[in-house]
């Protein structure tokens, strides 16, 4: 990838193809890096008036299933870039009756039910343990919270997804069990991209965009199981407002970041490996 000064972009917005036709006359970035290649090109022009870096995750034909993004060589891409903030959108299925399909989420918490990935940056030159009590930026969190709510969308401010490896859906024992652990939403890409991005000492907002209830809900014999095309009609339908959300959050974002992400490597450096 040719980096340059005049490539930079503060901002990365993660998610659908349907993100590269709002960004305006974009230059493609093809590359490796030292993970691999990262899912597509990287579109870098104008969103809400400031420079951003838009990166599709299963690719632009979307044919990377899950479990076979790859996550570090995307977040690599992007932290070359320049990148400071991420914002990235999610399909989810609900676990709860109250998160109805249409509804927009914004993640405060995750929890890791995926294996195999390769999850962080330090696996060889050193020993780090960054701290991922709040993974996600609270600052980006509340800019979020406030658009939607101006938009007059139906969102919730918080929720906890449960991430899990796919590329299968649920059983319905086991979405009974993510609810009964009291997750609200499931979904398969948010871990490690959100992990990676905090080592990388990047902001990272998470929007979900319920598109189905899981495995059903039980005694709702009038709510159907998850299927493949539930989720792309019902994607389709929010498509709009989350483009709409995704801009107007952009527009709201300040210069300068007042949260804790820029320095979330500090006392996280346990041993490094002399050379």
């Amino acid at each position: 990838m040719s980096k340059g000064k005049s490539m930079d972009a503060e901002i990365g917005v993660i998610g659908g193809s349907g993100f590269y036709s709002m960004i305006k006359k974009p230059v493609i970035m093809h590359d490796n890096n030292s993970y691999g290649e990262p899912s597509e090109g990287i579109a870098i022009g104008s969103l809400g008036n400031r420079k951003t870096a838009f990166l599709a995750r299963h690719s632009k034909n979307h044919t990377i299933p899950p479990h076979k993004v790859n996550y570090r060589a995307n977040i690599e891409a992007l932290s070359s870039l320049g990148v400071k903030r991420i914002i990235a959108t999610n399909a989810v299925g609900s676990l709860r009756e109250d998160y109805v399909p249409g509804d927009i989420l914004f993640f405060d918490q995750f929890v890791n039910m995926t294996n195999g990935r390769n999850d962080t940056f330090f696996d060889e030159d050193c020993v780090v343990h960054v701290s991922s009590a709040d993974p996600y930026c609270e600052q980006l969190r509340r800019i979020g919270s406030s658009v939607a709510k101006r938009m007059g969308i139906r969102y919730h401010d918080s929720g906890t997804v449960v991430v899990v490896n796919g590329p299968r859906f649920s059983t319905k024992a086991e979405s009974k069990y993510y609810k009964a652990n009291g997750f609200d939403v499931i979904n398969m890409t948010q871990y490690p991209e959100v992990i990676l991005a905090r080592e990388k000492q990047i902001c990272y907002l998470g929007i979900g965009i319920v598109t189905d209830y899981d495995a059903g809900i039980e005694g709702r014999e009038d709510v159907d199981k998850v299927t493949t095309k539930d989720i792309e009609e019902s994607f389709a339908k929010s498509m709009a407002s989350v483009k709409e959300l995704v801009t107007g959050i952009i527009k709201e974002l300040p210069e300068k970041r007042s949260c804790s992400c820029g320095s979330a490597l500090e006392n996280a450096v346990l041993t490094k490996k002399q050379k």
